[in-house]
């Protein structure tokens, strides 16, 4: 059976910098094709991603990811119903049993420990026991179950013992995904029936050659000190490393669009929320970046190259071309051995495996050093890119 999958292939230089650290505090690393390469998690980069995705979609496109859910329903019902202002602790009681029903989750008030002297501090807001991942709109629905009941003049758990109140509340949760929650899943542990698998795989972002991690001296002067006064105010070591790194990552276009179902609008076919995501996902996945330690580095880098595929079989990584670590001469970095390599490595894979057959290819790139990519498909900025790429995807799903 033919399908659709987006393969998005970057190759990204950071100088000094510790995007992603450890416990110790040193940026993450592996040992990959025999020696030590830089390394930042997939987590870090799906986060940058979503974070992204707040200044390329419409806010009722995206979802929250939090703890403090039951605040956050609160706070929806009071901007939704003016009426209920004034009944702070009526609407948090009665937002914590709409959560509890749709989800099956426990929300309860954190144990807190309070430092001597805080016994008037108001008691904790309830929170799920873990995160919570719903969508606006879900939000919305649930929101509007509570101010119904509200309105009625019931408490929660009265109102939700209701059979048919119970079960649109989790249906509520289970519809009208967020962009987020179809690329990148939820899993409700106490309630696996409203779990949604991730249209999205990121790979650990691994660096094209062997890294040594750096530690930087700092010093800080108090800028109170008088002249009879020496040394600084502060001392301390910071780690870090620089690298040129391959990220890569996979859509299943086919799973995105059962997740998203048709979206916001059911006037538009099924294919316009899908392409929409696509072209969010490749937008915010090519230009985020973790920002770890960023104030201390400001390592604000945009990728050397982009390599973006759609294909018909399944996902395929070129990590593979980075097996035996890229070696920089005098008079060249890692981005021309790196894209020498790729350039290389990509047909002969795909000539073995016939994984050209029906496969779209475009190239985004930067410089002379990225001039073996050139050979692999169409050229593009990052715009055209994302238009063309989406305007692939709505032709294949066939605009339904």
């Amino acid at each position: 059976m033919s399908r659709t999958i987006l393969d998005v292939h970057v190759l990204q230089t950071v100088p000094p910098s510790n995007l992603n650290r450890d416990d110790t505090g040193s940026p993450k690393t592996a040992v990959y094709g025999g020696v030590r390469r830089a390394r930042v998690s997939s987590q870090a980069w799906k986060r940058a991603t979503r974070k992204a995705f707040n200044g390329i979609l419409d806010p009722r496109e995206i979802g929250v990811r939090t703890r403090k859910v039951a605040e956050a329903l609160a706070e929806r019902v009071e901007a939704k119903d003016l009426s209920v202002n004034g009944q702070d602790e009526k609407v948090l009681a009665f937002a914590a049993e709409a959560i509890f029903t749709a989800t099956g989750s426990k929300i309860t008030v954190p144990t807190r420990k309070k430092a001597k002297g805080d016994d008037e501090l108001p008691e904790a807001a309830p929170e799920s026991s873990y995160l919570m991942f719903l969508s606006a709109r879900q939000l919305d629905g649930l929101a509007d179950l509570v101010i119904e009941g509200i309105g009625a003049g019931q408490d929660g758990k009265a109102y939700f013992k209701d059979k048919e109140k119970k079960a649109e509340a989790r249906a509520i949760a289970n519809r009208a995904h967020s962009v987020d929650i179809a690329l990148f899943g939820r899993m409700v542990a106490d309630t696996a029936d409203i779990n949604v698998d991730a249209a999205a795989q990121v790979a650990h972002a691994l660096g094209v050659h062997a890294v040594e991690t750096e530690s930087d001296y700092f010093t800080a002067v108090d800028d109170k000190n008088t002249d009879g006064e020496s040394g600084a105010g502060m001392i301390g070591t910071v780690d870090f490393n620089s690298s040129t790194l391959y990220r890569y990552a996979a859509v299943d276009v086919d799973r995105l669009r059962d997740n998203l179902g048709k979206g916001l609008d059911d006037e538009k076919p099924g294919s316009d929320p899908v392409r929409r995501a696509v072209e969010a996902f490749l937008e915010g996945f090519v230009t985020s970046l973790p920002t770890g330690k960023i104030n201390t580095f400001g390592n604000h880098t945009l990728p050397d190259a982009v390599v973006v595929k759609l294909r018909t079989t399944r996902p395929i990584s070129f990590v593979g071309a980075f097996e035996t670590p890229v070696v920089a001469d005098g008079s060249s970095g890692h981005v021309e051995g790196a894209c020498a390599a790729l350039a290389s490595y990509v047909p002969a894979v795909e000539g073995a495996y016939g994984a050209e057959k029906d496969t779209e290819t475009w190239v985004v790139r930067v410089g002379q050093a990225t001039a073996p990519l050139s050979v692999l498909g169409s050229e593009a900025t990052l715009a055209e890119l994302v238009e063309s790429v989406g305007a692939a995807v709505e032709s294949r799903l066939g605009g339904v």
